[in-house]
């Protein structure tokens, strides 16, 4: 992946979901009477401007790039002209400046569906929900799940529940994360990869503690392996212990030390294992090459990352998964896009909670430098991809902004929500005390994100 695509990408997404958002903003003002004098992308030094005339809203792109305003005239800020008066944010009822701040955020919950739409227009190149062999001891292992399971659907665990189809890989691990947010049982049609021998498996998603959703709880937790692929070689690198065996490209792996492989993910599980001496012991593997059987010892050579050490063979260790298109006509793809974004919504504003309370690790907030490498990955994988990616970034934008944090969109709702419920605005005091409070929380909240990016980048989660 180039540094080029990946700032291009993350420049692009940013410039999306700020002119987006700061759209809603003036078009609810327009609508709403309000002069509107400047539209800004970005702050500080101006790259760009355009006005038609001194009357009308000054369009400006700003040379940093995180954020962006929208300028009202505005009697608090400065002296407005008697003719103006009646355009004056100020002036406005209520409904209307809740209207107007409330527009921003909603753009960019608008955007996601009709972002999530056009993804499933397109259609999406996904693993089909094929499994691997899961993680000894986990959840799937412990409900029955097995290598080369195929996950044909879900369904609450609760009486008389319709089962609903499973699409993909990506469609399971979100099924799982929702009822794992939920404390909710989960129940699978599972069938063999050829179809047959269908049967119901439960997984006991309502023993899980909150504080173990997180990023790793698929993985650690849960156990769910990825996608199937056979134990098949593919090309050794120079050099490395694959080609120092004698491993070729194709060789099919039945056995390590005897034990069975059923699949690449064991496999690779296997090769990453070290002996109680942080070593990589000398392993005989039973190889299927040509129709003969082959038993070939393969040393594997110890990697570190970071805090973690592992075994390396320098070849890679099975093919593509198999593959599946999903893709939806019209009406079902902004029905999927409206489900989607709600969906994920709802999940963000959980993870938020659990966060909050201590039953969420903070390490799940992810800055700039994360954003832009999904970004980046995202571009390079296709389009369909890349929206993906762009929606799922506007949903989180939106739902943060509604946040009851002042300094945010959702802060100045909480404001007037007051002003409604009690007929009198927040007073200056307050209202200063309040913003910086908020400029406080946001700081603390970006620094935590910014470090949680570096020690990402470092290996350190």
């Amino acid at each position: 992946m180039s540094a080029l695509t990946t700032l291009l990408a993350f420049l692009v997404t940013l410039g999306v979901l700020i002119v987006v958002h700061e759209w809603g903003h003036y078009r609810m003002a327009r609508a709403c009477g309000v002069k509107v004098l400047r539209f800004s992308v970005g702050f500080g030094r101006t790259l760009w401007r355009h006005q038609r005339s001194p009357e009308d809203t000054e369009f400006v792109v700003a040379a940093l790039p995180l954020g962006g305003y929208v300028k009202m005239l505005d009697e608090r800020e400065e002296p407005v002209a008697p003719h103006e008066r009646d355009q004056a944010f100020n002036r406005k009822p209520l409904r209307q400046r809740a209207a107007i701040v409330a527009a921003g955020p909603l753009a960019n919950l608008v955007l996601a569906v009709l972002l999530y739409a056009a993804q499933n227009w397109i259609g999406v190149e996904e693993p089909r929900a094929v499994l691997s062999t899961p993680a000894a001891g986990s959840l799937a292992e412990r409900a029955g799940l097995r290598s080369g399971d195929w996950v044909r659907g879900w369904s609450a665990d609760a009486a008389g529940a319709a089962a609903q189809d499973i699409r993909s890989m990506t469609d399971l691990r979100w099924q799982i994360m929702q009822a794992a947010l939920d404390g909710e049982r989960l129940v699978l049609e599972v069938s063999k990869a050829t179809g047959g021998g269908r049967r119901r498996v439960t997984l006991a998603l309502d023993r899980v503690e909150r504080s173990e959703v997180d990023s790793s709880f698929l993985a650690k937790v849960v156990g769910l392996p990825p996608p199937y692929a056979p134990a098949v070689m593919g090309e050794p690198l120079p050099g490395g212990p694959a080609e120092r065996a004698g491993l070729k490209a194709g060789d099919l792996v039945l056995r390590v030390d005897g034990m069975p492989m059923a699949d690449a993910h064991q496999l690779r599980t296997r090769i990453r294992q070290l002996d109680g001496d942080g070593r990589a012991a000398p392993m005989t593997w039973t190889v299927e090459r040509n129709g003969g059987v082959l038993e070939i010892v393969v040393v594997p050579r110890v990697m570190s990352d970071g805090n973690n050490r592992h075994g390396r063979i320098d070849a890679v260790v099975g093919k593509l998964p198999e593959m599946v298109t999903v893709r939806l006509g019209p009406l079902d793809g902004v029905a999927r896009g409206l489900s989607l974004t709600w969906e994920q919504s709802l999940l963000t504003v959980k993870m938020f909670g659990r966060m909050l309370v201590g039953e969420a690790s903070l390490k799940n907030l992810s800055g700039p430098i994360t954003i832009a490498d999904y970004a980046g990955q995202s571009a390079e994988r296709g389009i369909a991809y890349y929206i993906g990616f762009l929606a799922l970034v506007s949903v989180g934008l939106g739902v943060l902004n509604l946040l009851p944090v002042p300094l945010l969109d959702g802060g100045h709702l909480m404001y007037y929500l007051f002003e409604g419920l009690t007929g009198r605005p927040v007073s200056e005091l307050w209202l200063r005390w309040l913003q910086r409070g908020g400029a406080l929380a946001l700081l603390l909240l970006m620094t935590l994100a910014l470090s949680n990016d570096i020690a990402r980048l470092l290996g350190l989660h």
